[in-house]
């Protein structure tokens, strides 16, 4: 999925009416900022290359 394209504000003050969570204004700048954060930790993480052939793994052994 490309996500781009994606304004974290946005999808803040939707997933916060979503949840009838009551979003004050001056927490709403920090909540964006951390979500910036986690945008870009996904990116990295789903852009991992991974085999076709990996299977999941019931149980971590490192």
């Amino acid at each position: 999925m490309d996500n781009q394209g994606l304004d974290v504000g946005e999808y803040v003050d939707l997933m916060a009416l979503l949840v009838d969570l009551r979003l004050r204004d001056e927490y709403r700048d920090g909540v964006v900022a951390n979500f910036e954060r986690i945008k870009a930790i996904a990116q990295l993480v789903n852009s991992f290359p991974l085999p076709d052939e990996i299977e999941v793994a019931l149980v971590f052994e490192p």
